[in-house]
Parts: C-alpha cells; sequence; structure tokens
C-alpha cells in the first residue's frame, strides 16, 4: 500500500471524524425516538444506538478499504422517522425486531436480484419523497410545539440552530444538540438529578424476533422503501458526481448484512450515506481524489468510538426536560423534511398524487393496523395511476 506522508493524509482523517460526528451528534435523538415509539425501553434503545454506530463503522471501513471508495455508510435517518410515526405495532418490540431481520433480508435481496433495486428506483421519486415529508412532517413541528410547552428549554435551541445555520449549516444541527445538552445540564444541577453510572456503560440488549403481518407490512415494508428511496439510491447518486461508482451488489450485501447482524440488538437499518457522504467525498476532504478512501476509513474508525457514548447520549436524553429532545430530534430532519417536499411538489404533473401521499403519510392514520406511511404509497400510487390512465409518456402534464 503506496501512502503519502501523514501531512498529507491529515485532511482525509479529519474530514472522516468530521462525517462521523455531524452524522452522529445531529440525528441520534431520530433514532432514539423511532426506537422508544416501537417499543424499546432505555436500555433496549441504548443499545440499539450502540449497534448501530458499531455496524456502519465496520460497513464503511470494509467498503471504504475493499474499493479504495469514500464509501461512507449511515444509520437510517428516515427510517427511524418511520418508526417513531408508525409507533407500536402488534407484538411490540420483539415484532419490531422481527421487522428490521425482515429490511435485512429485503436490502440482501436488493444485492442478490438487482432488478429489486430496479423496482424501486422506478417508484416516481415525487410519490416517494411526498411519503417521506409526509413521514417526517409531524416530527418537524415538534421543535414548534416545544416552544410553547417548554420555552426555557427549547428556545436556546433554536436560537443556537439558526445563528450556527447561518454561520456554517452542516454545524447547524450539532450544535443544536451541544445546545440541549447544556439545557439539561442546567436543568440536571437545578433539579438535583442524578446519573446512575451503570447506565453510561454501553451494552448490547439481545431480543428474539417475531415476525407478525402488521410488522411486516406496516414496519418493514415502509422502512425498507425509505431507506432505498431515500438513502441508497441517492447515496449511490451522490458518489457518482464526486466521480465515484460505488458497487451497487457489495454496498447492498455490507450493509444488508450489517443491519442483519445488528436487527436483534435494536438496529433498525444501515445504508449508504446520502447528504453526508459529501463531507467524505468532495475535493475539500482531499484534492486527490484518489486519497479520499482514507475519509471513509476515518469515518468508520470514528463511528466504532463514537459508540462508546452510545449509553451516555441514552443517559442525557433520560434527564432532559421535557419537549427539548423532540425538538432536537425535529430540527435535525429540518433539511431533510424540506428537500423531500421540494422535490415531492416540483413536478406540476405529479403534484396531486403527491399532496395526497403527504397527506395520508402525515396524517398518521393506521387502518388494519398498519401505519399511515404504507397507505400513502398505496394512495399516492392509486391517484397517479388514475390521472395517468390512457396518457402516453409525451401526454399532457
Amino acid at each position: 500500500m503506496n501512502l503519502e506522508p501523514s501531512v498529507g493524509l491529515s485532511r482525509p482523517l479529519t474530514a472522516g471524524v468530521v462525517t462521523a460526528l455531524v452524522g452522529v451528534t445531529s440525528s441520534f435523538a431520530v433514532v432514539l425516538t423511532g426506537l422508544a415509539a416501537v417499543g424499546a425501553t432505555r436500555a433496549q434503545a441504548a443499545s440499539g444506538l450502540l449497534v448501530l454506530c458499531l455496524t456502519m463503522g465496520l460497513a464503511t471501513i470494509v467498503l471504504a478499504w475493499r474499493h479504495r471508495m469514500p464509501i461512507t455508510v449511515a444509520w437510517s435517518t428516515p427510517g427511524a422517522a418511520v418508526l417513531a410515526t408508525t409507533g407500536m405495532v402488534e407484538g411490540g418490540w420483539s415484532a419490531a425486531v422481527g421487522a428490521f431481520f425482515v429490511v435485512a433480508a429485503l436490502i440482501l435481496l436488493t444485492a442478490l436480484w438487482p432488478r429489486l433495486g430496479r423496482v424501486i428506483a422506478r417508484i416516481p421519486p415525487s410519490i416517494a419523497q411526498a411519503m417521506l415529508a409526509g413521514v417526517l412532517f409531524p416530527l418537524c413541528l415538534a421543535p414548534v410545539t416545544g416552544l410553547v410547552a417548554n420555552p426555557w428549554g427549547v428556545a436556546p435551541v433554536l436560537l443556537t440552530w439558526l445563528v450556527v445555520a447561518r454561520l456554517s449549516p452542516r454545524w447547524a444541527a450539532p450544535a443544536a444538540f451541544a445546545a440541549a445538552a447544556i439545557v439539561v445540564l442546567v436543568h440536571v444541577v437545578g433539579t438535583g438529578a442524578a446519573f446512575d453510572p451503570v447506565t453510561l456503560v454501553p451494552r448490547l440488549e439481545l431480543t428474539a424476533p417475531t415476525l407478525t403481518g402488521e410488522a411486516v407490512i406496516g414496519l418493514a415494508v415502509p422502512l425498507f422503501l425509505v431507506t432505498m428511496a431515500s438513502q441508497n439510491v441517492p447515496g449511490v447518486a451522490v458518489m457518482r458526481s464526486f466521480g465515484y461508482d460505488v458497487p451497487w451488489r457489495p454496498a447492498m450485501a455490507v450493509t444488508g448484512i450489517g443491519t442483519a447482524v445488528g436487527a436483534a440488538a435494536g438496529g433498525h437499518a444501515i445504508n449508504l450515506a446520502a447528504i453526508s457522504a459529501a463531507l467524505a467525498a468532495a475535493p475539500e476532504a482531499d484534492p486527490d481524489a484518489r486519497r479520499r478512501w482514507v475519509a471513509g476509513v476515518s469515518t468508520g474508525v470514528s463511528a466504532l468510538v463514537l459508540g462508546g457514548f452510545s449509553a451516555a447520549l441514552v443517559a442525557l436524553v433520560a434527564v432532559a426536560p421535557v419537549a427539548v429532545v423532540p425538538a432536537v430530534a425535529g430540527i435535525a430532519l429540518f433539511a431533510a423534511f424540506g428537500s423531500a417536499l421540494q422535490q415531492a411538489i416540483d413536478d406540476p404533473g405529479e403534484r396531486l398524487a403527491a399532496v395526497v401521499t403527504f397527506l395520508v403519510a402525515a396524517s398518521g392514520v393506521a387502518v388494519a393496523g398498519v401505519g399511515a406511511a404504507f397507505w400513502a404509497l398505496i394512495a399516492g400510487l392509486t391517484v397517479r395511476s388514475v390521472l395517468h390512465a390512457g396518457r402516453g409518456r409525451s401526454g399532457p402534464r
């Protein structure tokens, strides 16, 4: 292996550390919110956060090292939002774990049968993004409602986010988390609450999976579709924009295996990074594109290190004052919500179907025990089929 001197590697190494820090600190609250919503206890949620850091770190190292590309793997933040809005399914937490295994199997199937990936890619982007926007919408309202419920706790978080978003957008969500951490510490000092040292030690909590129809249809299917349509497919596109052709089958095999390995410990899904992928793949990571793979490896190693703080993060959340953690989770999703909403309504010919999809997903309704995300997809595709029936490709839009 022929590497440049350590001075030359400082930029990609630093870029990797930044990528991992931004990815974890900006969205871990969303993950914890999602896991708790589908029935995870505090210990199980901490286990899920830990195993996600471990699996995405190892997957990133394997892919970046093997293919000499700055490929980065992340947990599925949109998938965590699906968990948060779907809530408890029949069978509780063990059924949710079973759904995670189903997601892993579907991701692996896309590696063995690439046509499945192409089928997912053929879902109209407007419908897929409208479903995602609808899923994110209730969570993005949390900073607004939280500001009313606990203005002294939430206002500093929002103000910090706004100022940093003006100065350095990529650090806005992590800065909001830092502000929330200060709010929590002030609250702890003021109330005399204490951390139990035992809960600060990261450990895995394994759960035997069970399969229920409600969990498979209402949780696994939307989780898989959102992960593919809003993470894996865009992740490949982002990497291609920087001149890297991500090997689809190996990437799906590694993330599918990683999801399967982490499922019993509470990891809902890992996937190719999309937005954060640019931090390691852009020229800022290293002017020499051939050396940027080092940033990928650095990202993976940093994720492994951050996994050691998973229990501490959960303990911090546990003692947080009302509305602060949901506000941080909502802030972390602002950019994703805005992007999804823009793509959903960008094409006038697809707008009506996208609006229906968004409204059904945002409603949170459950029919026959199946959550709104699934029915949003069905409703959007149905409306689109009726509106486009009989039209050729060149028909009016």
